[in-house]
């Protein structure tokens, strides 16, 4: 027993170690349930974040209901928020800050403050059994979140209590999410603010559009990568990059005239030309980095408006200067675009995701397109303005886009 419980210890520093190794709010979440959910034989879960005097039902999981998917799949689900108060499960462990160990959630007894909302068992065809629910809190006492574990299985798979001893352990592990959470979130914040500059200068680059792309391209990178049999760890680490550089791509209209990025027609070719600086501009941000994310963030910045047919810009320059480089000049004398595999990965990531999102949403300039209308387009662009193989990635996951832009829907 003494054993077990030092093991148990071993695992969590483990787990803390390895939270804190995750920058992206939402890679990390994911993180954290998968994690939780493995450390407890948990079959599903779920996370909430907290959001003023509300909850935001942020992540789930589900192995039953993920086996029942094709191979490959994901669960789509819709976000939501409950209020902080001792009516639900979650909303009574964020309002007293106490966990709660439920053998049966269709047992309840009518005299408790709390009760379970069995809805979702019966749209999916789910039988909730064991619930396991403990507020994430700071070590300054805060509560950001809640994580709620379902299900314990035992050796032959089948749903049981959680154990006594469970609340202490899933509690030391809550502790450290709650302290990588918030660390996640001033990431996060700041991110934003600093593409709230961009947003100053240009309406579309609003809040909502980064979380979008930023999102869409961690799901067709993963589907990409998946497809090529990466190994999960490589997949993760990249992921996390992804999600925080994606966001980024467009930082660099911060050096673009206002005449130009609010001018509400058609730009003029010596117009067009000063707005394609932006690529370069938000390089030179990370023009000498320090860390793996900075190297992404360039890369991203420079490469996304790129295309597989070398039709893109802008091309092969030095990207401090803008002046050419030798021996990749056009018949024109003009810097030759990147080709195919020229053009670095996350780069063509990000261009799927970006012009998928540009396409598909509103502008003050034009109505948001048909998605029918819009994947005809993406489509009709494979081979010349996309890599083939993402392309097949982003229609193998279109679905779960349709999801993600629900979530980061415009306020």
């Amino acid at each position: 027993m003494v054993l077990e419980a030092q093991n148990k210890l071993q695992r969590i520093v483990a787990l803390h170690e390895e939270l804190a190794g995750v920058n992206d709010l939402d890679i990390l979440l994911e993180h954290i349930l998968t994690r939780a959910r493995q450390f407890m034989r948990a079959d599903a879960g779920s996370i909430y974040v907290r959001d003023g005097e509300m909850l935001k039902f942020s992540y789930t999981q589900n192995d039953t209901l993920r086996r029942r998917l094709p191979p490959g799949k994901k669960l789509i689900y819709t976000t939501f928020c409950i209020p902080i108060n001792p009516a639900s499960i979650a909303g009574y462990v964020a309002s007293t800050g106490r966990a709660l160990n439920i053998p049966d959630a269709y047992a309840l007894a009518p005299d408790l403050p709390y009760h379970f909302n069995r809805e979702y068992d019966d749209l999916s065809d789910y039988r909730t059994h064991s619930v396991l629910t403990v507020p994430l809190r700071t070590s300054q006492g805060a509560i950001v979140g809640v994580l709620q574990l379902i299900n314990a299985l035992d050796d032959a798979d089948r749903p049981m209590p959680f154990a006594g001893e469970d609340e202490q352990t899933i509690g030391l592990f809550a502790n450290s999410a709650a302290v990588a959470l918030e660390r996640a979130q001033m990431t996060r914040a700041l991110i934003l603010r600093m593409m709230s500059m961009a947003e100053l200068r240009d309406p579309k680059e609003t809040g909502a559009h980064v979380n979008r792309v930023g999102a869409f391209s961690v799901e067709i990178y993963e589907t990409w990568a998946r497809a090529r049999g990466l190994p999960s760890a490589e997949i993760d680490r990249q992921r996390d990059l992804l999600r925080l550089a994606a966001m980024l791509h467009d930082v660099g209209k911060v050096a673009i005239s206002d005449v130009i990025l609010k001018k509400p027609g058609r730009l003029t070719p010596e117009e067009f030309t000063a707005m394609k600086e932006h690529a370069r501009m938000g390089y030179r941000l990370f023009i000498n980095p320090c860390s793996p994310f900075d190297a992404a963030a360039a890369a991203v910045a420079l490469s996304h408006h790129e295309c597989w047919d070398g039709a893109g810009y802008p091309g092969h320059v030095d990207p401090a200067t803008g002046e050419p480089r030798p021996g990749h000049l056009d018949a024109a004398g003009k810097p030759r675009g990147l080709r195919g595999e020229e053009i670095p990965l996350f780069g063509r990531v990000v261009a799927v995701a970006d012009v998928y999102d540009a396409l598909r949403s509103r502008r003050v300039y034009k109505d948001a397109m048909d998605e029918g209308a819009v994947l005809e387009i993406i489509a009709a662009e494979r081979g010349k303005k996309f890599d083939p193989a993402l392309v097949d990635a982003f229609f193998a996951c279109h679905e779960v886009l349709c999801s993600i832009g629900e979530r980061y829907a415009e306020a």
